[in-house]
């Protein structure tokens, strides 16, 4: 469990099912009162976020069906009330083009998924305590 941590929502954005489930297990392990919420592609994502969702961090996978990642990054970027939102990439994708692409649409992170659950949670725990910083690195 961590000792701080400023966030009280995040969604998942992963078509996924297993890593939906891993992700919010190892998120709920970490900070159990946090808010958890998922979303099964970008389409679903932006429905939620429309219906008045407003989540504190987004994590978001890539390679998905209907809107992909970029495409909601895209979008989300162009909204107002959802564009202060960090947007931290979640894709088993470690390509030098997809990082440069996302960070020019307003990407805070990008994280390849991690191979087990041990490294999950230091990402993670990194992430909500701030000792990873929210820049896009290459």
């Amino acid at each position: 469990m961590l000792s701080s941590c400023k966030y009280t929502s995040v969604l998942l954005v992963d078509d996924d099912v297993d890593d939906r489930m891993i992700f919010g297990d190892v998120l709920k392990e970490l900070v159990p009162d946090i808010i958890y919420n998922e979303a099964i592609n970008g389409e679903d994502a932006l429905e939620r976020l429309g219906n008045g969702l407003v989540p504190d961090l987004i994590f978001l996978d890539l390679n998905m069906p209907r809107i992909n990642g970029k495409q909601f990054l895209a979008e989300i970027r162009q909204i107002d009330h959802l564009k202060h939102i960090p947007v931290i990439i979640y894709t088993t994708s470690s390509h030098e083009s997809d990082k440069r692409e996302t960070r020019e649409l307003g990407a805070a992170y990008f994280i390849t998924k991690p191979n087990s659950l041990h490294e999950l949670n230091q990402l993670l725990k990194g992430i909500l305590e701030h000792t990873i910083q929210y820049t896009l690195k290459s």
